[in-house]
């Protein structure tokens, strides 16, 4: 039961008290404070354990009871210290334990919080616990917005009750650059699935024609567009995942998982082999034709957008917006805009007789799974693809040949564009000209917007790790460059200070 920002739960026994120590497991983050609070046996060390157990991914952790330490701290996914206060001698002496510092950089369990409750944040997760009947009660009550964060867990735990899932066992998977999260889904017999966390998010300001930077890039706003790819690629014999269940309106998806192996080796390089396979599945995607309107269910049918002259100027704009005052210290001028965009208007006028088809949008490093056992196009595993729309299918063989969070080495490079020209022109009705031409700006496309989405990814989001993949970025504009329809663009980026040397 949940009454504004208190939510009540019955525990019926052990079990039922280690699941919601897995939920919330999920829902905490550094700077949470969780205090724990209940009678001697209420259950508080057996939740304590569950989620520490739980963050660790080891069912094994040894977790002594920190009653005479006051404190035993620990350095997992989320560093945790887990205090123990009923021996505290003063309020005071809460800080000496370090719980200012360790709140900081992680997540503070507090047992027995009653004994220091004036030195406790204000924003705390307080929890009771209680006895009731055979099992336990346990009281929430929280503020935003961790108490949106543990709605979100259980309402994905009742998701996975009505799946059939009831004791599954749920740990943290990953997250990624968009606004989606997943979990491992455990059920007894040890097989693994996947859910996707895929929360309904505001709309955001208008930055075209009324409409927000999504809708005109055509970023997916619901699971329809993937549950719609998936299911008509699997159709065609591609190695997309199953979806076993979905419920739109939450945005929760329970789906097929398709494995672990990714296509580069221990030390994060290419592996030649398994580029050279994904490369042929793209030939192959590439020979077919997908229809743009695809059925969902009895009421929805999810129609792929076109990579239109919109979307693509809304993207290498991020030059303009983000990069240019990054590497020079000041924005482009008037007339260095309107000259760029003039220019992408003339190359996307290019792309008019272009070959045309599904492109994934994304078809590179982190969303590919090898899977050994398979062949064919069946080794490849494809799990990124709700944003895939019809456009210059040349734009995908440049996502994977350009990979843009490794680097292909020219050699390699090399090979993988004579595997998929080699086997296009096998299919016959191949125009090899043109589509090298939309190849060259399609590469330039993206990695102009990648060139500003790093830097904006760094000032807007303070996401740090992304400026690596810079000089990779400009490198691979570099070859787009050596096209001669790309000659104008080149011209420009070298008077706006937009070059490979950039670090």
């Amino acid at each position: 039961m949940t009454t504004g920002n208190t939510i009540s739960l019955f525990l019926k026994d052990e079990a039922a008290t280690i699941r919601l120590g897995e939920d919330l497991a999920l829902a905490l983050k550094a700077g949470d404070c969780l205090a724990l609070s209940g009678d001697l046996g209420a259950g508080k060390s057996s939740l304590a354990r569950a989620i520490l157990r739980a963050i660790a991914d080891d069912e094994g952790l040894e977790v002594p009871s920190p009653t005479f330490t006051l404190v035993q701290s620990y350095d997992l996914r989320i560093p945790i210290s887990h205090f123990d206060l009923y021996r505290l001698g003063d309020p005071s002496e809460l800080t000496e334990l370090g719980f200012d510092e360790a709140l900081e950089s992680g997540i503070c369990l507090v047992e027995w919080p009653e004994m220091a409750e004036s030195e406790l944040p204000a924003q705390r997760i307080a929890l009771g616990l209680e006895h009731e009947g055979s099992g336990r009660r346990a009281t929430i009550k929280v503020s935003d917005p961790q108490a949106s964060r543990i709605r979100r867990v259980l309402a994905i735990r009742a998701f996975l009750d009505e799946a059939g899932y009831p004791d599954a066992k749920r740990r943290f998977l990953t997250g990624d650059a968009s606004l989606r999260a997943y979990e491992a889904i455990y059920q007894d017999d040890g097989q693994r699935k996947i859910l996707m966390d895929w929360r309904p998010h505001p709309e955001g300001p208008p930055v075209y024609d009324g409409k927000s930077y999504p809708k005109v890039a055509h970023l997916a706003q619901n699971a329809y567009p993937f549950v719609a790819i998936a299911d008509a690629l699997r159709g065609r014999g591609f190695a997309t995942p199953e979806i076993y269940k979905v419920d739109y309106i939450k945005g929760i998806l329970l789906i097929e998982d398709l494995g672990t192996e990714g296509v580069l080796d221990d030390d994060g390089r290419p592996i030649a082999e398994r580029y050279r396979q994904s490369v042929a599945c793209l030939a192959h995607l590439h020979s077919m034709q997908i229809p743009q309107d695809i059925p969902v269910s009895a009421t929805h049918t999810h129609h792929i957008p076109d990579f239109d002259r919109t979307a693509m100027k809304m993207e290498v704009q991020l030059v303009l917006d983000w990069h240019i005052a990054w590497k020079r210290g000041t924005p482009p001028t008037d007339s260095e805009r309107a000259e760029y965009l003039a220019i992408w208007d003339a190359l996307i006028d290019e792309l008019a007789t272009a070959e045309k088809n599904l492109l994934l949008r994304d078809f590179h490093s982190p969303n590919i799974i090898w899977r050994e056992g398979e062949s064919g196009i069946g080794k490849v595993g494809i799990i990124d693809f709700q944003d895939a729309m019809i456009g210059p299918t040349a734009y995908d063989l440049a996502s994977i040949v350009q990979d843009a969070r490794v680097t292909i080495e020219p050699e390699l490079f090399r090979q993988l564009m004579d595997d998929y020209l080699t086997l296009r022109r096998a299919q016959g009705g191949f125009d090899e000209a043109g589509f090298m031409k939309a190849w060259a700006i399609m590469s330039a496309q993206r990695n102009c917007k990648l060139a500003g989405l790093w830097v904006r990814l760094l000032q807007r989001d303070r996401k740090l790790g992304y400026l690596k993949h810079m000089p990779r970025t400009l490198a691979y504009l570099q070859v787009a460059f050596e096209h001669e329809a790309l000659a104008p663009l080149r011209d420009w980026c070298a008077r706006a200070g937009i070059g490979q040397s950039e670090s």
